[in-house]
């Protein structure tokens, strides 16, 4: 389509916008809901659009963003958090269910939370993905930390007990603390949860996760997330610079 003509069809949109700020204070309820509606629905997209600019223009370059991929997988990701700017990406004295963007949530069981989240750009050489993400941990008075990551519709499908889940991240802790990455599986009424603790607290660490171990229903797979656990996160600074997912098959024998 001819650059001029999007030009103008850009131009018009937002002299109606303009006409709609404009208008906000003599509309009627019913109309004032429609427009509500409608900005409802264009925002969503203007922020899905900034969310894929954002993360293909920030440094590092998205041709250096690629996702380790073991031989043989039919699925890799990275979610949204390390892939470009979300809504509520700084949230301080976080409660327990705090959303961060649309995949990601804080749990914690802190009586006084004294903890801060914050999305960060990745700007060094070594950096893969666009973004990371930094957690300010003071005083500390609970039993856990965790960061639930939801798993698209595509992690899922077509999820059998063949296949191995990989999970990689590179991270950066200012004291050492144990860090440990819960798969989570729900079918039907049931849900499969697999542990694993990385061998480290600063660096690059990969844990896998066996389906093979558990009995899920194949036929009734639902729902997946990913709990990464912090445990001991009191007066310490966590930075979590990637995080990935991918699966595979396991070799038939």
């Amino acid at each position: 389509m001819p650059g001029p003509f999007l030009g103008l069809i850009e131009r018009n949109a937002l002299r109606r916008w303009d006409r709609a700020v404009r208008s906000l204070d003599r509309l009627e309820a019913r109309d004032l809901k429609v427009l509500r509606n409608q900005a409802r629905a264009l925002g969503k997209r203007i922020d899905q659009v900034l969310h894929a600019a954002e993360g293909r223009l920030a440094l590092p370059l998205a041709n250096q963003a690629a996702i380790r991929r073991p031989m043989h997988s039919d699925w890799a990701w990275r979610p949204e958090l390390w892939c470009g700017p979300v809504r509520g990406a700084g949230l301080a004295s976080v409660e327990t269910r705090a959303s961060v963007g649309t995949e990601a949530k804080i749990f914690h069981d802190c009586a006084l939370s004294e903890l801060s989240i914050r999305q960060i750009r990745n700007t060094r050489a070594e950096d893969v993905a666009a973004y990371g993400v930094r957690l300010d941990v003071f005083r500390f008075d609970g039993s856990f930390l965790s960061l639930v990551v939801d798993l698209p519709r595509a992690g899922i499908a077509g999820l059998s007990r063949r296949h191995l889940i990989r999970l990689d991240i590179r991270v950066e802790t200012e004291k050492p603390l144990e860090i440990f990455g819960r798969l989570n599986v729900r079918h039907g009424p049931n849900v499969e949860q697999l542990v694993r603790e990385f061998s480290g607290s600063t660096g690059e660490f990969s844990v896998e996760f066996d389906l093979s171990a558990t009995r899920m229903n194949e036929a009734r797979v639902e729902r997946a997330w990913l709990d990464l656990i912090f445990e001991g996160p009191e007066m310490n600074q966590i930075i979590l610079r990637d995080v990935t997912l991918s699966r595979r098959p396991r070799a038939e024998i």
